[in-house]
């Protein structure tokens, strides 16, 4: 006996090549977002990174100043803690001028919660800048709680 091989129906193949497009799509939409957090992420540390940059960049400002008025920094007349409040010093001396100045240099190319300290023995000065980084960190803060970012600076005069 012979059989005869009847043609299969194609009926069950429709809509494959449908949903392997579909497939693609989906593969290619995932891998776009991943992209895209990647650039948020990157965009993040790269403000980061600035700010960091912009705070050393300060901290080398106020110690040109103390540098050019080295007896005051010797004497003190510089010292000047980190605060919550961070309130530029009275104008009434050099070293209030330019800390008042540098106090708000800070502030305006760091955000309002930057704030800066100086602290001086007999020779040694160091320089603290501290601001506000929870843009970098997604507005998470450390184990402590913190969501600052510190910059220290140790010089001779």
């Amino acid at each position: 006996m012979t059989t005869k091989h009847l043609p299969r129906s194609r009926a069950g193949q429709r809509g494959v090549g449908l949903l392997e497009v579909l497939i693609a799509v989906l593969v290619m939409a995932i891998g776009l977002l991943g992209i895209a957090a990647l650039q948020a992420t990157a965009l993040r540390n790269s403000q980061s990174s600035m700010e960091r940059s912009q705070a050393v960049m300060q901290t080398y400002a106020i110690l040109d100043a103390m540098r050019a008025n080295p007896e005051a920094a010797r004497a003190g007349a510089y010292d000047y803690a980190v605060s919550s409040s961070c309130a530029a010093p009275g104008a009434g001396s050099l070293a209030q001028s330019d800390l008042s100045a540098w106090i708000t240099a800070l502030k305006g190319s760091m955000g309002s919660g930057a704030c800066g300290g100086v602290a001086c023995n007999a020779a040694t000065c160091v320089v603290t800048v501290q601001w506000d980084d929870s843009r970098a960190s997604s507005g998470a803060a450390d184990a402590a709680g913190d969501k600052t970012q510190k910059v220290e600076t140790r010089s001779r005069l």
